[in-house]
């Protein structure tokens, strides 16, 4: 009781002390402090105010205490989102903050922060400094906040953020598990980081990492920032792991002998499967010919052709076929070479010395869509392939009159590389189409390709006895000699305008082995990419022997 009446008779002092202040006051301002409130402090900072507030900012940032540092700021709500920020999205957590010597209001500190995140960890030390100011209302020392505060580079609008360096490094491995060293094959580099890309983060792999400064706002959620300045990078990113289709025989081989050539590319498959046992390029610094190659593919399109010619009851293996010099359609002109002709010869005989004109006298009878969609249909061109990697399906457009006409020999618009013509030759080889794969389906359950339709059956089997025919007794057989039994090859050459020498392309299977290659600028495919093929299914051969 006694304690209620003190308060009572205070607070009754109180209100006539204030009631008598203003009657005497008369027209004056007074101002009234309630008990318990501190009045605005005012005036120059003292060194003791100036080294409390960075003291107290400064600790409570260290101890990752975001809303107490911010409390000791002029600008609160900021100043708590970029300490969080901090904390949280660029992975630093402080150590240590040693502030310096004030000079006036202005305090220097050192800071010693680690990255953090998944594992990965690196220091970030560095040198800032802030400014102490009265605290607009209450008059307080405490921090003016800027973003400044957090790191010296950082300016209005900007914020820490943490992306990848590159894609996640993968450590891709041959068909039995072994490292694919690219050092040992060169050719695979390009393979290897397409890999990456592909595969790095689904396969456990983590890029390097960098702290950057960027402007804020942006794209946001795991779209890539606008380009800052590099703060930190940590270098070491951890490799996934990815099995591959490449057979380490096969690709030694493919290496060895497109180093012995300029501008050669070969891509080997097996075409009970589609597996893609070696891809290979003599030039590792430009463009991955083998498998993003835009090339038209000359004579060995006439696979294709042949097939549709077969299926459509246009031509029979050993029924007579014109070929003569030369032969017209659409306003143009087509030749042999060296204007060679088959005077009373039959398709096997003119397909087996790849007569161009053969194939021109039927164009009249084929509409303009009929090899396009024998290309889609059956040899699964244009598709959209999923290899793996990056890699072109080829092109076959649908073209009209002398282009019509061209597309029948692998001229015009249509486009190839060592991949598609590996499978086509494989295709041939099986009457199915195997979509060609680099990585297995399983790994990342991915839908392969599939065709609409496999080859006519009385088609596929005479289709594929002219392409033995081709490989024993016609223009191929000079590169294929020392093959036997299950063989067929088709050579090409592709004119290229402004380019004196046409592109040299050859394509072949030995067993469940098939290759493509094309030399650009090589000249005829059966005396510059046939010896290659051969070369690369010769020397298979004999490993597979001394396996034996």
């Amino acid at each position: 009781m006694g304690g209620e009446r003190h308060t009572r008779r205070r607070k009754t002092w109180l209100a006539g002390a204030a009631a008598l202040a203003l009657a005497g006051a008369g027209t004056a301002a007074w101002a009234v402090v309630t008990p318990g409130e501190e009045a605005p402090r005012t005036g120059p900072l003292s060194a003791a105010e100036v080294r409390s507030a960075a003291t107290g900012f400064l600790d409570a940032w260290a101890d990752g205490d975001a809303g107490r540092a911010a409390s000791r700021t002029d600008d609160e709500k900021a100043a708590k989102a970029a300490l969080r920020e901090y904390l949280d999205s660029a992975r630093l957590s402080p150590v240590t903050i040693r502030p310096g010597a004030p000079r006036g209001t202005r305090v220097p500190y050192a800071v010693r922060a680690e990255f953090r995140y998944d594992g990965a960890r690196a220091p970030l030390t560095y040198e800032d400094a802030l400014t102490v100011v009265r605290r607009a209302g209450d008059g307080k020392a405490v921090v003016r906040w800027a973003p400044s505060v957090l790191h010296p580079r950082l300016d209005a609008g900007e914020r820490l953020s943490v992306r990848d360096t590159g894609p996640a490094p993968v450590r891709a491995t041959d068909r039995d598990g072994r490292t694919l060293d690219t050092g040992d094959f060169p050719s695979l580099a390009p393979v290897v980081a397409g890999l990456g890309r592909a595969y790095g983060k689904a396969a456990g792999g983590r890029p390097g990492l960098a702290l950057r400064v960027v402007p804020e706002g942006g794209a946001g959620g795991d779209a890539e920032p606008p380009a800052g300045e590099t703060l930190l990078e940590v270098a070491e990113g951890r490799p996934g792991k990815v099995r591959t289709t490449i057979d380490p025989t096969v690709q030694k081989a493919a290496e060895e002998e497109v180093a012995k050539r300029s501008d050669a590319s070969i891509v080997v498959l097996k075409p009970s499967t589609g597996e893609v046992l070696a891809v290979a390029n003599s030039r590792t610094d430009g463009p991955n010919t083998a498998l993003e190659g835009r090339l038209a593919p000359g004579s060995t399109m006439k696979m294709i052709t042949a097939s549709l010619l077969l299926e459509k009851k246009l031509a029979t293996p050993d029924a007579p076929h014109p070929c003569p010099k030369n032969a017209s359609y659409g306003g143009w002109t087509f030749h042999n070479v060296d204007d060679f002709e088959i005077p009373g010869g039959t398709f096997r005989a003119d397909f087996a010395a790849s007569c161009n004109t053969a194939f021109i006298t039927q164009a009249g009878k084929l509409a303009d869509d009929d090899l396009p969609r024998q290309a889609r249909e059956v040899f699964g061109i244009g598709t959209r392939w999923s290899v793996g990697v990056d890699a072109f399906d080829g092109s076959v457009p649908v073209q009209h009159a002398a282009s019509k006409a061209a597309a029948l020999i692998g001229q015009g618009e249509v486009r190839m590389n060592p991949l598609t013509m590996a499978s086509v030759i494989s295709t041939a080889r099986t009457g199915t189409f195997r979509q060609p794969y680099l990585v297995a389906p399983s790994v990342d359950h991915r839908e392969l390709a599939k065709a609409a339709r496999t080859l006519d059956p009385t088609a596929h089997r005479r289709l594929r006895d002219l392409l033995h025919t081709t490989a024993t007794s016609g223009s191929a057989s000079g590169a294929m000699a020392g093959l036997s039994g299950d063989v067929g090859a088709k050579t090409g050459s592709a004119e290229v305008v402004g380019q004196e020498d046409p592109n040299g392309w050859f394509a072949a299977w030995h067993g469940d082995l098939a290759a493509a290659a094309v030399m650009q600028r090589g000249g005829r495919g059966g005396e510059s990419s046939g010896p290659l093929v051969a070369a690369v299914l010769k020397a298979v051969d004999k490993g597979d022997e001394g396996d034996d």
